[in-house]
């Protein structure tokens, strides 16, 4: 990342491996045209996202719609990156998949049931990493 450009656009293997590096992220869907987003804890498997839920709106939403972004993000005090995904999401139920997705090192936040895991297939898979600073050409009034 130059001085001059604050915004670097990732490779596709940078931006699974800044993926795979947080925990935390954020589900889109769009149903009935109204958008969803659902924060859920998640692993990286082989270059597909995997998170569990239960029963509910953010698996019916997964599950029916045609198409599902995800989006997670991190940062430090100097900068920052978001990786955004465009996919399908489908529900696993194949006793295989079952079993490899329980070897996924996947925690949930809150303590409740979530017998169901979601798969995120990539479609598209975009990056990019930010330095954080003033606006060109401005100067902070605020000293």
């Amino acid at each position: 990342m130059s001085a001059d450009d604050p915004v670097t656009v990732l490779s596709e293997d940078e931006s699974w491996s800044l993926l795979s590096s947080v925990p935390l992220g954020r589900l889109v869907t769009v149903m009935g045209g109204h958008a969803e987003i659902f924060p859920v804890n998640f692993v990286t498997q082989r270059r597909t996202v995997l998170f569990r839920t239960a029963q509910g709106t953010k698996l019916y939403n997964a599950v029916m719609t045609d198409r599902v972004a995800f989006e997670a993000d991190d940062h430090t005090a100097d900068e920052g990156w978001s990786v955004i995904i465009h996919g399908r999401a489908h529900l696993v139920t194949a006793n295989a998949e079952i079993l490899d997705a329980e070897e996924a090192p996947l925690m949930s936040w809150p303590a409740t049931l979530k017998p169901h895991y979601v798969r995120v297939i990539a479609l598209e898979i975009t990056g990019r990493r930010f330095k954080f600073g003033p606006e060109p050409g401005r100067e902070s009034t605020l000293a």
